[in-house]
């Protein structure tokens, strides 16, 4: 039991239409107070329904949204609550600057955290600019500091990082990072830039076809059976050495072995009394986009 979660979600589903399609199906979860919690699934698999029902803007058909243990009011949303869902709405003709003072204002605050979170999104220069001409990343940017304005202890981020290049996406992951570790806010995050996932997310829940069928720590995810990738020469001679005590096959120029860190210093060992040179092994870890192919078995890691 989770003592004071920031959002708790029961048996949550949404069905639309008279043909009754099914987009979110009884999901469940649970977000812990300081944690980066990420939230992927394919094109289609229900999670921009599921963000757009924590946010107020759709109601569900079925179950519940506890916002700091207390259930969701449709339509008023919480001030403890910021978001940035499709990049923000803004006036094009307004400087960056100037759209987060009107925002600031319609939320009945005033512009005194402005100039500071423009520097925090690395928009300072920019600020007066009108955002007319802004580009894809930069419009991030602003939408990330929009959700921060009013200071909230929880963040629903929608692909922040999108349009950005990779400066722009390594400075993104540091201020996500910084908002759970430096200012305790709560990040839920959804991205289809799987590797950035699996180095600023605590935990990963993973929806399919609408129903939640994975929900883990990163390291939980990306666990799984031990082995190695050996390159040595001859090759066949080491496998034929191996091949009697671990399962191996051969893979391009590397051989792959199933065994066990404790298996290393014996692997070693035989090989180099088979005379087989043996230039690296390295034990294997799947990438994040490898477990979410494997988990949800589909083609494409987009979320």
């Amino acid at each position: 039991m989770i003592e004071n979660p920031v959002l708790e979600i029961a048996g949550l589903s949404k069905t639309y239409g008279r043909g009754g399609v099914k987009a979110v199906q009884d999901v469940s979860l649970t977000v812990r107070a300081g944690e980066v919690y990420g939230f992927l699934g394919a094109n289609g698999a229900g999670k921009s329904t599921t963000i757009r029902m924590l946010l107020g803007l759709i109601t569900p058909t079925s179950g519940s949204i506890k916002l700091f243990g207390q259930d969701l009011r449709y339509g008023q949303p919480s001030r403890r609550l910021g978001s940035l869902v499709d990049g923000g709405a803004f006036y094009p003709f307004l400087s960056g600057r100037k759209n987060l003072d009107v925002l600031a204002r319609t939320q009945g605050l005033g512009p005194e955290r402005i100039d500071g979170l423009l520097a925090q999104v690395g928009l300072e220069r920019d600020g007066k600019r009108k955002v007319k001409g802004y580009s894809t990343g930069m419009r991030q940017r602003l939408g990330v500091a929009a959700a921060l304005l009013n200071d909230p202890d929880l963040v629903i981020l929608d692909e922040p990082a999108n349009g950005l290049d990779a400066a722009g996406i390594q400075e993104m992951r540091g201020l996500i990072r910084s908002l759970a570790e430096e200012q305790g806010k709560t990040v839920f995050l959804s991205s289809h830039l799987l590797n950035e996932v699996q180095q600023v997310c605590d935990r990963i829940a993973i929806i399919d076809r609408g129903v939640l069928i994975r929900e883990d720590t990163v390291a939980g995810i990306l666990a799984t059976e031990e082995r190695f990738c050996i390159v040595a020469t001859p090759l066949e001679t080491a496998r034929a050495t191996l091949a009697g005590k671990w399962p191996c096959e051969v893979e391009g120029d590397a051989l792959q072995v199933r065994a066990g860190n404790a298996d290393a210093p014996e692997i070693l060992r035989l090989l180099v009394a088979a005379n087989v040179d043996v230039f690296s092994l390295a034990p294997h870890q799947r990438t994040l986009e490898e477990a979410f192919l494997a988990i949800t078995g589909t083609e494409t890691a987009d979320a």
